[in-house]
């Protein structure tokens, strides 16, 4: 996917730290949290995306640890689904 159909997806204010399912080419689904972060809009220029996983999506909330979060490129993204 580009940058700017990823942006317009993400962007919207309803979908604000809200977990969406991010599918690819080639692995399985993602059900994640996209995160902006300090560096959000240098990635987003490169089409990367910082996303913390469902399964650390607690934790993140507690402590906002960047650590929790993985960064993905987002030209493997097939498409974006609400969760």
């Amino acid at each position: 996917m580009t940058q700017d159909m990823i942006e317009k997806f993400v962007e919207k204010p309803e979908r604000q730290n809200v977990p969406v399912n991010i599918h690819f080419k080639e692995r399985s689904t993602v059900s994640g949290i996209f995160i902006q972060g300090m560096d959000y809009d240098e990635l987003k220029n490169k089409n990367f995306w910082r996303i913390v996983n469902n399964t650390h999506a607690e934790a993140w909330g507690k402590t906002k640890d960047m650590n929790l979060a993985r960064i993905y490129n987002g030209a493997s993204f097939t498409r974006l689904t609400e969760n």
